[in-house]
C-alpha cells in the first residue's frame, strides 16, 4: 500500500499569485496547505479571505488551519468534492462571485455538481447565526434536565449539535440524532471538553 505525499506548503504574496497558481494546477493539485500571514507580520502573503474567493472561483475549499510560526498559519485548500456540504457563506460568496464576472469554468463545475446532488440547496448555517432547530429546541423545552446543562453550552458546542441535526440527509435520522442528544444533554455530556 503505497502512502499519500504530504500536501506542499506554499506561499503567495498576492491574490494574483495564488490564482495563476491555481489556474495552473487546480485540476492536477490534490491539495495545499497555504501559509497566511497575521496581521502586523513582517511577512507579505495573500489573505484568508482573497485566497478563499480565488479557491471558491476554481471549484476548491478550504478546511482545517494550524499554527506555523508566530508571523503566520496554514490553511490547507483542496479540490472540492462532489457531495462537498456548502456553507451558507461560501454560497454567498459564489453567487457574488459569478455576478461579478469573476467565477472560472471549474468553479461553476463545481457549483452545478452540488445542484445535481442537492447540497447547494442544503447549505449551512454560520455558526455567527446561533440559530436553533425548531424541531430540537421543541424536544428540549420537554426536558428540563438537559435544557439546564444546553444552556450552559459554549457557542462551540451548541452549534456542533446543530450542525449535527441540520446535515442528515432523512427525517428519521434527524428524529433519531436528536433524541441522542437530548439523552446525552440529560446526562451532562457534551462533544468538546
Amino acid at each position: 500500500m503505497s502512502e499519500k505525499a504530504p500536501e506542499p506548503v506554499l506561499c503567495f504574496e498576492d491574490q494574483a499569485a495564488f490564482e495563476s497558481w491555481l489556474e495552473s494546477n487546480h485540476g492536477t493539485s490534490t491539495g495545499i496547505f497555504l501559509q497566511i500571514a497575521k496581521k502586523n507580520a513582517r511577512l507579505v502573503t495573500v489573505s484568508y479571505q482573497e485566497a478563499l474567493e480565488i479557491a471558491l472561483c476554481y471549484g476548491w475549499i478550504d478546511s482545517h488551519k494550524k499554527k506555523l510560526d508566530d508571523e503566520s498559519w496554514i490553511q490547507r485548500f483542496t479540490p472540492r468534492g462532489a457531495r462537498s456540504i456548502w456553507s451558507k457563506v461560501n454560497k454567498d460568496k459564489a453567487e457574488q462571485l459569478i455576478a461579478d464576472a469573476r467565477m472560472k469554468p471549474p468553479g461553476l463545475e463545481a457549483i452545478e455538481a452540488a445542484k445535481r446532488s442537492g447540497q447547494w440547496d442544503k447549505a449551512y448555517e454560520p455558526q455567527s447565526s446561533g440559530s436553533v432547530p425548531e424541531d430540537f429546541a421543541a424536544r428540549l423545552e420537554q426536558n428540563a434536565r438537559a435544557k439546564a446543562f444546553y444552556d450552559t453550552l459554549n457557542k462551540q458546542n451548541k452549534y456542533a449539535i446543530h450542525f449535527r441535526i441540520e446535515n442528515v440527509k432523512k427525517q428519521e435520522t434527524r428524529e433519531k440524532r436528536i433524541l441522542q442528544f437530548i439523552d446525552m444533554l440529560e446526562k451532562g455530556e457534551k462533544i468538546y471538553p
